[in-house]
Order: C-alpha cells, then sequence, then structure tokens
C-alpha cells in the first residue's frame, strides 16, 4: 500500500472513530491517533530528506538498490504534496473542537394483568444533551432531561439537569472533571439508554437499591489502563436524610431516591467519596464493583440523624461473546447510626431502614439478524428487598422489615437499527401480585 492510500485509510478510519467511539473514551482514543499520525508526518519529511540523499549515494557507489527502494517510492508520494498531508492532519485535528449534539427517549404502555382499567402510556422521559470540545484536552458535557411530557405544578412531570461538568484530560488515560455528573455504579446509572438495556423499564434493583438515574456534584477522576482496567473516584455530595418522609411510603419504594438530593441547593457540610474498577482485558468479558459512603445529618441543629452514615457497594459481571449475552449484579446498602432518629418517628409506617439490597441475573440471545433489523428475547430473575432491617424500633409498634420480593422478567427487544428498538415484556411479581402487568415501549438514542 503506497503512502497516499495509506494516509486516506488512516484518515477514514479515525474520522470514523470519532464518530462512532463513546466520548468518554473514544474521543482520548482519536486524539493519541491524530498525535500519532503527525509523528509519522514528521518522521515521513525527514525520512524523504534523508533518502534521497542515500539515493543520490546510492548512484554513485552503486549500493544495492533494494535496501532504498521501498523508503524512495514512499518519500515520493509524500513529497509529491506534503501540503495535503499537512491539510489532513490539521483537519483532523478540528474534528474533535465541535459541538456534538444527543438524545434519547422512551415510551411506555404498561397494562396490569388484572387490572385493565389501570393501563396506561407514559412518556417516560426525553433527554437532550451536548458535549463540546474546547480543545484537545477540555470538553463540557451537559444533559436536560423531562419526564413524563409535562411539568407544571399541577402534573407529575419533572424537568432536572441530568450532567453538567467540564472534563480535562491530564495525559493520556487519566481525566478529571468538576460539576455534575453520574456516579459509576453498576451497569444502568452511565449506560441508561433504552437502546442499552433489556426491558421495557429499568430493572427493579438498580432503581430500587441503586437509585437511577444517580448524579452527584463534586469533583472526579478516571483512568484507563493498557491491560483493561478503568478506576473512578472522586469527592462529591450526598444524600441528606432531614427529607426522609416516615409518614409515606416513599422510603419504603426506594430509600436513596426519597433523600437524594441531585444538585439542587444540596446540603454539602458532609462531603462523600466513592470508587469503581472495571475490567474488560478479555474480549466479551466485564467485571467490576464500586463503593459509596457518606455521612447524611449535615450536622443539622437537633436533628438525631446527624451520625447517620450510609454505605453502598456492588459488584457486577457480564459475559457477552457474540450472540449470547449473559449479565449479574448484586448490590447492599446500609445506614447506620439510625437508632435514636427511630425513635422518635415511633408509630410511623415508614422508620429509615438498616440495611437494604438487592440481585439479579439475566440472560438473552440474539436469536434472529438481517440486515439492520436485530431479535433479542431475554429473561430477567432479580430479589430485592428495601427495608431488610431497622435499628431502634419501639416494641409494640408492629412495624416489620418488609419481605423480600422476587421478580421475573420475560421479554423480546427488536432492534430495527441501531439506535432504534421495540421491545415487550411481562413482569411476575412473587409478593404482590396486583403488580404483574404487560409491557410495551419504543426507544430511541443518538
Amino acid at each position: 500500500m503506497n503512502f497516499r492510500t495509506l494516509n486516506k485509510t488512516l484518515l477514514a478510519a479515525m474520522l470514523a472513530a470519532g464518530i462512532c467511539m463513546p466520548a468518554h473514551a473514544g474521543e482520548a482514543e482519536l486524539l493519541q491517533r491524530i498525535d500519532k499520525l503527525a509523528a509519522e508526518l514528521e518522521a515521513i519529511k525527514a525520512e524523504l530528506a534523508a533518502t534521497r540523499a542515500k539515493a543520490e549515494k546510492a548512484q554513485t557507489e552503486a549500493k544495492a538498490a533494494s535496501d532504498t527502494a521501498a523508503q524512495v517510492s514512499r518519500a515520493q508520494v509524500a513529497a509529491a504534496n506534503p501540503d495535503n498531508v499537512v491539510e489532513q492532519v490539521a483537519a483532523l485535528r478540528q474534528t474533535v473542537q465541535q459541538t456534538r449534539l444527543s438524545s434519547y427517549g422512551e415510551v411506555a404502555y404498561t397494562r396490569p394483568k388484572n387490572a385493565s382499567d389501570q393501563a396506561q402510556t407514559d412518556v417516560a422521559r426525553v433527554v437532550l444533551g451536548a458535549t463540546h470540545r474546547f480543545n484537545e484536552k477540555i470538553k463540557m458535557v451537559a444533559e436536560l432531561e423531562v419526564e413524563h411530557a409535562v411539568t407544571s405544578k399541577d402534573d407529575s412531570g419533572e424537568v432536572a439537569v441530568e450532567q453538567a461538568y467540564v472534563e480535562h484530560e491530564l495525559m493520556p488515560g487519566l481525566q478529571a472533571k468538576a460539576g455534575l455528573f453520574l456516579m459509576p455504579v453498576g451497569f444502568m446509572n452511565t449506560s441508561h439508554e433504552p437502546t442499552a438495556y433489556f426491558g421495557v423499564h429499568r430493572n427493579l434493583v438498580e432503581t430500587t437499591i441503586i437509585p437511577t438515574t444517580w448524579r452527584e456534584a463534586g469533583f472526579g477522576l478516571s483512568g484507563q489502563l493498557d491491560n483493561g482496567l478503568s478506576w473512578d473516584a472522586g469527592l462529591t455530595t450526598g444524600f441528606n436524610l432531614n427529607k426522609w418522609d416516615a409518614t409515606k411510603t416513599e422510603g419504603r419504594e426506594s430509600p436513596l431516591a426519597s433523600i437524594h438530593q441531585e444538585g439542587q441547593q444540596a446540603k454539602s457540610r458532609d462531603l462523600s467519596v466513592h470508587g469503581a474498577l472495571n475490567y474488560r482485558g478479555i474480549p466479551g468479558v466485564l467485571v467490576g464493583g464500586s463503593v459509596f459512603t457518606g455521612k447524611l445529618g449535615h450536622g443539622t441543629a437537633d436533628f438525631p440523624g446527624n451520625d447517620a452514615r450510609l454505605t453502598l457497594w456492588e459488584i457486577h459481571g457480564r459475559y457477552n461473546p457474540g450472540k449470547l449475552d449473559l449479565s449479574a449484579l448484586f448490590s447492599r446498602g446500609s445506614i447506620s447510626n439510625t437508632a435514636v432518629l427511630n425513635q422518635t418517628l415511633a408509630g410511623q409506617p415508614a422508620p429509615v431502614p438498616s440495611s437494604f439490597d438487592g440481585w439479579y441475573v439475566q440472560a438473552a440471545y440474539q436469536l434472529w439478524k438481517q440486515g439492520d433489523y436485530t431479535v433479542l428475547p431475554f429473561l430477567r430473575y432479580e430479589r430485592f428487598n428495601t427495608a431488610k432491617s431497622y435499628e431502634g424500633l419501639v416494641t409494640g409498634f408492629g412495624i416489620a422489615p418488609l419481605a423480600t420480593e422476587t421478580v421475573t422478567t420475560l421479554g423480546l427487544s427488536f432492534k430495527i437499527t441501531d439506535g432504534v428498538v421495540l421491545k415487550a415484556d411481562y413482569q411476575k411479581f412473587n409478593q404482590d401480585n396486583s403488580r404483574d402487568r404487560f409491557n410495551l415501549g419504543v426507544g430511541y438514542s443518538f
């Protein structure tokens, strides 16, 4: 392959990589490839001068032409129009200095098995995002989410900033960021587009035990190693136990979702720390885990929960060698030092749990693929308990730990192109069979 052809091939591949790769990993790789191409250009220029001198000497000294033939040919191609190579390198650098728009959304139809009059259709969410790269090393990411189609004082809809942060590449494979960003926990919190998961609705473990979509404001570091290991660490805001309402059932449905702050004038006297590790060094294999911990009281005057501390951890694994897709996740949360607080909540229906956990296993298979069309049936089995134990409950008030719920979901994803999916599934609840339901959905992402 001559130099011009090689150059065009590299250019096409890099442009494709810049378009198709995820922003958090692909851009860094694209920049490395650009720098490599620029370095090769300089090497070729130097090689051209040396080759010309060597070729002239070869004519007079009758040196073996085979030693220099390949170098001469390559140099002559570059010499024909060296400015064009320079322009292409500049164009490649320009591709990363741009603003890129993104979006995802989903609409779901749900029909309870035993209460067809409660069937409903919901525009669950539409998210609009923008990523702007200021230069080769600094970018901004922002996402605005609208839930349930309409937002007003009389509606249940919500408008929220899902992400808003600036990231700086300190060196290849090491980034720092500041702002409001997603916690690197589990599978779904950072990859929750409807085209990225199975089922019309997000799985229950990663919504009730791990709140989704969970974001905090603060500082973070992330890195990638050549052996397939990646890591995250950070110092951020956390949860606020002052928001716990023991008179409502929200805390029993999802303990952390009821006390999250989401960057809304978040109390920050008590900050939290997090860390995550993921390994992708074997094709088709992902294993990892994360931990998040922080105090919840924020030194509030006369609040008996100031010493309460949350610790949430999870481990996960995925095996996706080809058509088969297997995944599993386990997560456990604990809130310590809740006894005194719960004693003040005597008689209320929802005291603060001291532990909650859940796990699931899931299997999917690419049953059929033709062109852009792909059919993927799946089966998921999950067990979770949002109030597994309590501390400090007053004897005789009858608040007992919740029973563990088991949910089996059988469904199908039909991808009609890379960014559009149609979904259907049936969910069976073991403890509360009034929640058994059929679901249909459509989702997109780009």
